[in-house]
């Protein structure tokens, strides 16, 4: 298998794209509402395991 050299410059790139794809996941997620599911079902489950819900 061939290996890809990264110099710092195209691993600085990298890291850039890979930053840029993790933000926007995370804003699309915000704006979709999905933080309330999150939530919701972290309570329950928490619940759950105490014996509560």
């Amino acid at each position: 298998m061939k290996q890809i050299k990264l110099t710092s410059k195209r691993l600085a790139v990298v890291r850039a794209i890979i930053l840029f794809a993790a933000v926007s996941m995370l804003l699309f997620g915000i704006f979709r509402g999905e933080t309330t599911v999150v939530l919701q079902k972290g309570v329950r489950i928490c619940l759950e395991c105490i014996g509560i819900g």
